[in-house]
């Protein structure tokens, strides 16, 4: 059988798995192939090294870590007919939640060397997004393109604190300035523009670790969801945000959800974050690959 390159981030989910990486080493290895493991000293470079191996002939390219992880190994395997697989082992593993991959990594590894024996992968769709200036990049699970993305671009500035709690500043600092914001949007073709505060375009139905922002996006019907929201006060938008983890915002006369093979979204300000990774200011051009990974499980 052939190779299965690995890219893999030890420290992700604060390295809780650390204890067994090497054991889902030895899983995706245990039903043939040799593993190799990919080095990459900055995300940058893990885009580079597996993009080499797609080009090499590789077998199958798997993700070992969180969102994080898994987009850069998207960049690569989007659109080849390269099985790639995923083990979850991130603090945010919304892609793997969303395609039903096992949340424990060596049960997610042993899944992979099991289809791949079998010669089994499952068609899943991905989200191709195009900037102004030409580039192009793919996601997995959402992308945020309102508050949410605001939230990020603030807390990447932040150096203190670290972890959780960096996030948990910036969005106190960001619900001070929160006002809603006049965007562009179009779907298949037709306008529906908005004045509003949030806009996430869903492959998946979570991001931000479970958040179900778009709580009925299914990764395999050929199709992105669409979540806007009104303007919210900052007491509104408090009194949503349990709601979205259990993903029932979408009842809220606020909010409103869409279907579309391609998004088209633009507001002055705001840089859109794909898996959770800082990708591009908007405007942005969001369609729709069915089939477009082949997802060993």
């Amino acid at each position: 059988m052939d190779d299965i390159a690995v890219l893999a981030n030890p420290g992700a989910g604060r390295g809780r798995h650390r204890g067994v990486f090497s054991a889902v080493l030895d899983r995706l290895g245990s039903r043939g192939g040799t593993v190799r493991l990919l080095e990459a000293g900055s995300a940058e470079d893990a885009e580079k090294v597996c993009h080499r191996a797609v080009a090499d002939g590789v077998g199958a390219l798997v993700a070992v870590g969180g969102d994080g992880t898994l987009h850069r190994a998207l960049q690569a395997v989007a659109g080849t007919d390269v099985g790639f697989g995923v083990v979850p082992a991130g603090t945010g593993n919304d892609f793997a939640a969303g395609t039903g991959v096992p949340a424990h990594p060596l049960l997610a590894a042993e899944e992979i060397a099991v289809a791949r024996e079998a010669g089994r992968h499952r068609p899943i769709d991905l989200a191709r997004i195009e900037t102004p200036q030409g580039d192009v990049r793919w996601f997995g699970a959402v992308l945020a393109a309102g508050f949410d993305a605001i939230v990020n671009e603030r807390a990447n500035r932040l150096r203190w604190p670290r972890g959780p709690r960096r996030y948990d500043l910036a969005i106190m600092l960001e619900a001070v300035r929160l006002r809603p914001r006049r965007y562009t949007l179009d779907l298949d073709g037709v306008d529906h523009s908005f004045t509003g505060v949030l806009a996430a375009v869903g492959n998946c139905a979570s991001y931000g670790g479970g958040l179900r922002i778009c709580p009925a996006a299914d990764p395999a019907d050929g199709l992105l969801d669409v979540v806007v929201a009104a303007p919210l006060g900052r007491v509104a938008l408090a009194r949503l945000q349990p709601r979205v983890r259990r993903g029932t915002h979408v009842d809220d006369p606020l909010i409103t959800s869409y279907r579309a093979r391609r998004v088209r979204i633009d507001t002055p300000g705001i840089v859109g974050y794909a898996d959770g990774e800082r990708v591009a200011a908007l405007p942005l051009e969001i369609g729709c690959v069915p089939g477009a990974v082949r997802l060993l499980r």
